[in-house]
């Protein structure tokens, strides 16, 4: 024992481990690499072996001091984690102890708070949340890159085989040839298509002039915007954090959009473009304030977070989504009912196409209200509140209560939301959601009834899905003209389909109309079976006109 210990301590053992402990570790790993490069330099090249060799060394040298500077990573990363928890233990601590404090002598109750809120300051003061990544603009960006990743993520979720092996088995049925492209594009979320609607209410002449730098171009004939009836616009457009005049963004965001940052090229062949899709919007359409501006190519135009005291300057949406609110054809002075409003996407267009004298959202869910009153509150400026309300009615009794109250009627009814359904998380979610799919119906149509009761006489209701299934399409408003005498079908296809053609693919007739020889879902009688375009009007998801699937009918109450 004694000369073990006596070897161990020699002097110059001692020396060489000092000098191995204070030198940093990953030059102690790399010495040999070092030695090996000097000696390469200094003495002549023997042979092709030993430079393989001496490569192969450096090599893991380098993988060797990349781990360590990794690890060193993890270790500040961790460092940093335990500051929070000690802000937060701080915070604990001086509450903690005002508690006690105030139940020993209630009398300082001020001088005890304000104790504590100096405390609370300090321990926030000292966190990590002050330092630079407490930048606003900085944790935006970060914000914005984290939603990007979570989108992409997203998009790459495998499809649920349980949902897409119904959707073969109903669509193949229904849509015949259609259904073969469009379930190309259902499961290639890469190649969607969105559009870029602009708010009226905020200054979007800089934006405008970044979406055609582009190649967006715009959907619709465009009217001059009709005069604001907010008064504090002024003071939104040319609020501080603008950059210009008219710019929406200040300098470093546009920045970021230069004409190269995007590929103008389709991402795979399957994107065919007609010719003449960048041509001027038809002319057969009534101009409109409505102003969306798309893109012949899946280009994703980043969102717009929301800032404190200014208004968004465009909301991202399906432009297919639009086309029930020119279905519905608001103007000025009207009284509008949103009978399931949330998000908000057609409230806000159809506050765009004109400036009604109430527009009610109803939505009774809380947390999708939630959702909708935000998105109402990033767009319209607060001189509307008067104007546009948020309701919590069932939908199914809203006519009961408010009968013939309303000019117009938007019924946008929950739905077997193909595009979501067809990315359920799992296969029980998936299954789970087809047997739920034979209940929709039955809602659909108590929607539809309740908003036929809920328009005045001579009023207009329009129905929409975001589905393919002809169950929950031309089965629902069929059942529901056939039970209603006061409802008449019009046909969309003259108004809608025929302008926008060279945008959308549209399909018009029932199935069982198109294809006698396939079972029918529900014999069509009445007025609907003599002209089967009146029942309505699908846009089915194509290549190069990924739009949709949108389904629209308009019903109006006779007098």
């Amino acid at each position: 024992m004694y000369a073990c210990a006596k070897f161990v301590s020699t002097p110059s053992l001692i020396r060489a481990g000092s000098r191995a402990l204070y030198r940093p570790l990953s030059a102690a790993l790399g010495t040999d690499a070092r030695k090996a490069e000097t000696a390469s330099l200094l003495a002549p090249q023997s042979s092709v072996a030993s430079q393989q060799q001496m490569a192969v060394r450096a090599f893991q040298t380098s993988a060797v001091s990349r781990d360590i500077d990794t690890a060193a990573k993890f270790i500040g990363a961790g460092a940093a984690t335990v500051g929070v928890a000690g802000s937060g233990a701080g915070i604990g601590t001086v509450f903690g102890s005002l508690i006690i404090g105030y139940a020993r002598n209630p009398s300082l109750k001020q001088q005890l708070f304000s104790y504590a809120i100096l405390g609370f300051a300090l321990s926030e003061a000292m966190g990590p949340d002050h330092g630079p990544d407490a930048d606003p603009q900085l944790r935006e960006r970060r914000g914005a890159n984290k939603n990007q990743v979570t989108k992409r993520r997203r998009k790459e979720r495998p499809s649920c085989q349980p949902v897409l092996d119904n959707f073969d088995q109903q669509y193949s049925q229904e849509l015949g040839d259609l259904w073969p492209p469009a379930r190309a594009v259902l499961l290639d979320p890469h190649s969607w298509q969105y559009g870029v609607m602009l708010n009226r209410f905020s200054a979007v002449t800089g934006i405008t002039q970044i979406l055609q730098s582009q190649g967006f171009y715009t959907l619709l004939p465009q009217n001059s915007v009709s005069p604001l009836l907010c008064n504090d616009f002024s003071t939104i457009s040319n609020s501080k954090h603008q950059a210009g005049k008219d710019s929406p963004f200040p300098p470093e965001y546009i920045s970021k959009f230069r004409p190269n940052d995007f590929p103008l090229q389709p991402d795979s062949s399957s994107h065919v473009l007609p010719q003449d899709l960048k041509s001027e919007p038809s002319l057969s359409l009534p101009r409109s304030t409505l102003q969306c501006y798309i893109h012949p190519y899946p280009l994703h135009f980043p969102s717009q977070a929301h800032r404190p005291g200014q208004l968004k300057q465009y909301y991202l949406l399906n432009a297919a989504s639009l086309l029930p609110v020119l279905a519905l054809n608001v103007t000025d002075g009207e009284k509008v009912l949103d009978l399931c409003s949330a998000p908000g996407g057609k409230a806000l267009a159809i506050m765009q196409c004109a400036t009604p004298a109430l527009l009610c959202c109803n939505e009774p869910d809380p947390h999708r209200r939630d959702w909708l009153s935000k998105t109402l509150e990033s767009f319209l400026p607060p001189s509307l509140t008067s104007r546009v309300t948020v309701s919590a009615q069932d939908g199914c009794s809203f006519g009961q209560s408010e009968t013939g109250e309303y000019d117009k009627v938007l019924v946008d009814a929950p739905c077997s939301n193909d595009r979501s359904w067809l990315y359920s998380s799992s296969s029980q979610q998936g299954e789970q959601r087809l047997k739920d799919r034979a209940r929709l119906p039955a809602l659909q149509a108590q929607l539809l009834r309740s908003a036929l009761t809920a328009v005045r006489p001579g009023g207009v209701v329009v129905y929409s899905t975001c589905t393919l299934s002809s169950s929950e399409n031309y089965a629902v408003v069929d059942s529901v003209v056939n039970d209603c005498p006061e409802a008449e079908p019009e046909d969309l296809w003259e108004e809608i389909a025929v302008p926008l053609s060279k945008y959308f693919t549209f399909s018009h007739a029932h199935p069982d109309l198109d294809t006698p020889q396939k079972p029918s879902l529900r014999p069509l009688n009445g007025s609907s079976s003599s002209n089967p375009r009146r029942l309505g009007i699908l846009v089915v998801p194509q290549p190069g006109r990924t739009w949709g699937p949108m389904f629209l009918s308009r019903i109006r109450r006779r007098k």
